[in-house]
């Protein structure tokens, strides 16, 4: 394969290409999916291919196969001049990439034990038994288990003398009880909603989330939904759980900062964004207590990773800082348009696919106050968590969430349950409403493994942490 990728960015500039980058790819993912005791699904997808990005004339052209011989990659080094100076021919500005990246590395990520050694009967036998323990409870008409492992092998380089070996290795697993009454259906899930929760991690992940001891807990919450007050309209304050945060992280943060969507370059899928260029270390994005890092450096963050899909190596990067807004996420090419240089965020789903501006592990950074204290510390608001549903504009600005769960909190306990909890807001005036944050005791990762972007639609893994936060005068419920 080192061969091969040689004498095809040989290849490329003999072709004219000013600049030329190969990814060669090698993936293996493994998915178990489980139902009311019955194994419903079983799959070992095998895939490899390779993509090259070439600079022609100041402008880009991409080109893949499945196909890893030299024949091949001649044909595609072609298409991706062609394309390359059919986009030229429209361009309103060259591409300029900035300072070269030059490394030659490998990287793998740190793994206790290899989620593919384990033994499909022992995978299996788990899932059950967590499934077992949620359908014992009287309600529950569905109970839902899942586990999924990626091993990804990527050859990176380029004609600016990078050669770069990764392997990545993700482990991630979830539950879902869902209890039914004549009128309504309830779920609840664990660890996180949407299928599982995920890591760059092997498979002591796995056995680290304590699927059956959490399973027979979570099908009684649900069952318990179906009788729970209603979430009630009005303004208070809101606290939020972790796995929350880390979703409003995402979506209200976590996209407003790629640079590719402020200047307009990803806009049809995935938006705009609200936070414009003069914004840049003059925006108070929240409170003073607001401090957001983005970090593709963090052990075990589902966007962790060696280097990105540019050959830019893994970075932490600050974000909002006191509450101002000082850095985006960006690329070679769009760094360069505000005097800076790559902090890694350019990653592709799969080898067929063109890379772009992603999140890493975007996070806020843990506060002084531990749970317990927090909640005794308000006389009066409502505890959320877990993602329900979620809606927010294309510039990132105006939201709204559902939550699974929710309780009272009154004179400084939590109380009643609540069921079809939701709140909204405004993004800079939400943060700006932030007064407290949860110590690093209660900080964790949390993976999204399903963020969309771009056209073709791409999904990438990506990370965030957080521990619970309280908001004031939040509106919650449904508007009137």
């Amino acid at each position: 394969m080192k061969e091969l990728a040689h004498r095809a960015l040989n290849l490329a500039q003999l072709k004219g290409a000013a600049y030329g980058d190969i990814r060669i790819i090698h993936l293996v993912t493994e998915r178990i999916d489980v139902k009311n005791g019955v194994v419903e699904g079983l799959a070992l997808h095998r895939d490899q291919g390779f993509g090259m990005r070439l600079l022609v004339d100041g402008a880009w052209g991409f080109a893949s196969s499945s196909l890893l011989t030299l024949e091949e990659v001649e044909r595609v080094i072609a298409q991706a001049v062609e394309i390359a100076k059919a986009s030229a021919l429209v361009k309103r500005e060259g591409v300029e990439l900035g300072p070269p990246e030059v490394h030659k590395d490998t990287y793998r990520t740190p793994v206790k034990i290899d989620p593919f050694s384990i033994p499909l009967e022992e995978k299996i036998a788990l899932l059950l038994a967590a499934d077992g323990e949620m359908r014992k409870v009287k309600g529950i008409a569905v109970a839902e288990s899942g586990m999924t492992f990626i091993k990804e092998a990527q050859i990176f380089a380029s004609t600016e003398g990078s050669y770069i070996e990764q392997e990545i290795i993700e482990s991630g697993a979830g539950l879902e009880a869902m209890a039914t009454s004549e009128d309504e259906v309830q779920t609840r899930s664990y660890p996180n909603s949407f299928g599982r929760h995920q890591a760059t991690a092997g498979y002591e992940f796995i056995e680290s989330m304590g699927l059956v001891e959490n399973a027979q807990r979570t099908a009684e919450e649900a069952v318990a939904l179906l009788t729970a007050k209603q979430c009630p309209s009005g303004i208070t304050t809101l606290i939020l759980g972790g796995s929350q945060l880390a979703l409003q992280v995402h979506e209200s943060c976590g996209h407003p900062i790629e640079l590719d969507r402020v200047m307009g370059m990803e806009a049809s899928y995935a938006g705009t964004s609200f936070l414009t260029l003069e914004k840049l270390g003059h925006f108070q994005y929240g409170s003073e207590i607001v401090n957001i890092t983005a970090d593709a450096t963090l052990p075990g963050g589902l966007g962790t990773f060696g280097y990105d899909d540019e050959g830019v190596p893994a970075q932490r990067t600050p974000i909002v800082k006191g509450g101002l807004f000082v850095g985006y996420l960006t690329s070679r090419e769009t760094a360069t348009k505000i005097g800076q240089r790559s902090n890694g965020a350019m990653r592709a789903d799969g080898w067929n696919r063109i890379p772009l501006i992603r999140m890493t592990n975007i996070n806020l950074e843990p506060g002084e106050w531990t749970l317990e204290d927090l909640i005794a510390d308000t006389e009066e608001g409502i505890f959320m968590d877990t993602n329900k549903s979620w809606s927010i504009d294309d510039k990132r600005l105006n939201f709204q969430f559902g939550t699974e769960i929710a309780y009272e909190i009154k004179k400084g306990k939590l109380g009643a349950l609540l069921k079809n909890a939701t709140y909204t807001g405004i993004t800079p005036e939400f943060w700006g409403s932030c007064d407290a944050i949860c110590k690093r005791d209660h900080w964790q990762i949390w993976g999204t493994p399903n963020c969309g972007k771009g056209q073709p639609s791409q999904s990438a893994h990506v990370g965030h942490g957080a521990s619970p936060a309280r908001f004031r005068n939040v509106r919650v419920g449904v508007m009137r």
